[in-house]
């Protein structure tokens, strides 16, 4: 993708399908004169005007507005042009396919083609112009798509303020103080004959404490971020017939599961989003876990069992009506087995005994009780997943973060850390700490794209929406 940035490209900036309005979007160097020859005048920058949009002999495609932006006043730092056209899809390409056609023909003015190279832009191509011209950094691109792909309230706000630049901030804030710490130590590296000690003077020891702790706190919040944007994927497992469909339905609010009395009814995962306090929680509902002679269920079952080893949280269901049944002791002994040996270590398994409504006084040793009948104890239990996904409410403004973030700030930490044991030797290991300090600077630098490889950018980008 980087290698053509320099091209002028063209896309449907709304989504596919039929709306009362579609935009097709146009970004390149210069749009002066193919503005002109498209609309037969100038625009007036920043102004919406109404006119129609004609093929090549002069017959009109629609009726529409017109809004040029020069650059580096726009969206991409470069000319943009937007054709705002009634929203359905065959218009909206003749639009486009005219805009191609447009620009390999010949200009009077300079004998050449109006706008050479113009192209169909690639997946989030307008956003990595912005990004490459410097009007945003690249966590606000991210949060870009992070803002179009929220699928609650909370995601759709933090997403926002990422926008804006609140993530972006507290990244700027810990590279000034990095930069300003990395200075005093090459001062003495650099000036070693000079009496004056630069680092016990700066107390640089101190700069560094506080440099770790303000890392771990921009960490808890991105982390926070990132459950917004990501959520957790929670299974629910059991023997059959414990209730784990009914416990799906009663979680989402509606009837996606089938429930009947026969063992064995799920026979595949059944998934359904649902949001706790503005946090997606997946869940997925399993097909019942036993010794089946039956083809099939054993598919559902080894299914069943490739979802839960990928799980951020388990939910091992209990039957409240069997409980004192030797044989369901068993056999929920041997799942807690399997449970253990297959989850990761950190993965939590939450217990959940179902039929409160069926059992008189129901109470069970460890884990959570309810009805999936009723709704007895699912607030309960709401409480316990956003528990175990680490969330933790917050009254200020958060942002959406991603696991890159994470993975480059746990990289700062590190690299902090031991540069905090290399500070603690004194002079002997400078070289060894101005490294480190330089391997974090650019573990922050790549968050907001300052530091980053092409391919990198590639594979952000190349996620984005077609247009954006």
């Amino acid at each position: 993708m980087l290698t053509r940035h320099s091209d002028p490209i063209v896309a449907v900036a709304t989504a596919p399908g039929r709306g009362a309005v579609g935009i097709v979007r146009i970004s390149g160097k210069d749009l002066s004169g193919f503005t002109h020859a498209f609309l037969g005048r100038t625009l007036r920058p920043r102004e919406a005007t109404y006119l129609p949009f004609t093929d090549a002999q002069g017959q009109p495609l629609d009726q529409g507005l017109a809004l040029y932006f020069p650059g580096p006043h726009s969206f991409t730092g470069e000319d943009v042009l937007e054709l705002q056209a009634h929203g359905g899809a065959v218009v909206l390409q003749l639009l486009v396919a005219r805009c191609l056609e447009l620009a390999v023909s010949t200009s009077v003015t300079t004998g050449g083609a109006l706008l050479p190279g113009l192209r169909i832009a690639e997946p989030g191509e307008f956003s990595q112009r912005a990004f490459l011209n410097g009007k945003i950094d690249l966590t606000q691109a991210e949060a870009i798509a992070d803002l179009i792909d929220a699928s609650t309230e909370a995601a759709a706000r933090s997403a926002t303020q990422s926008l804006a630049g609140a993530f972006s901030k507290q990244v700027h804030t810990l590279l000034e103080a990095l930069t300003h710490l990395r200075m005093l130590v090459e001062a003495t590296l650099d000036f070693p004959e000079e009496e004056i000690d630069f680092l016990q003077k700066a107390d640089a020891l101190g700069q560094l404490q506080k440099l770790q702790a303000t890392v771990q706190q921009v960490l808890q919040q991105a982390t926070q971020g990132a459950l917004l944007r990501e959520g957790i994927t929670v299974v629910i497992a059991g023997q059959p017939n414990a209730g784990k469909s009914s416990l799906l339905n009663a979680l989402a609010g509606a009837e996606l599961a089938i429930v009947t009395p026969i063992a064995g009814t799920t026979r595949d995962k059944v998934q359904e989003t649902i949001q706790i306090n503005g946090i997606p929680i997946h869940v997925i509902d399993t097909a019942g876990l036993r010794s089946s002679d039956d083809a099939v269920e054993q598919i559902g079952i080894a299914r069943a069992w490739q979802a839960i080893e990928t799980a951020d949280a388990v939910l091992f269901l209990h039957d409240l009506m069997r409980q004192s049944a030797m044989e369901y002791i068993a056999a929920d002994a041997d799942i807690a087995g399997a449970l253990a040996q297959k989850l990761a270590k950190n993965t939590p398994v939450i217990h959940v005994w179902n039929k409160a409504d069926a059992v008189t006084d129901a109470v069970a040793d460890a884990g959570i009780v309810l009805s999936a009948k009723t709704g007895k104890g699912l607030d309960v239990l709401r409480e316990r997943l956003l528990v175990s996904a680490g969330w933790q409410p917050s009254s200020g403004g958060g942002f959406i973060a991603r696991q890159r973030h994470l993975q480059a700030l746990r990289h700062v930490d590190a690299h902090l850390m031991e540069a905090y044991a290399h500070l603690s030797l004194g002079g002997n290991a400078l070289d060894l700490l101005a490294e480190e300090l330089r391997l974090g600077q650019n573990a922050l630098s790549e968050i907001t794209g300052a530091f980053s490889s092409d391919d990198l950018l590639g594979v952000i980008f190349s996620k984005f929406c077609i247009g954006k």
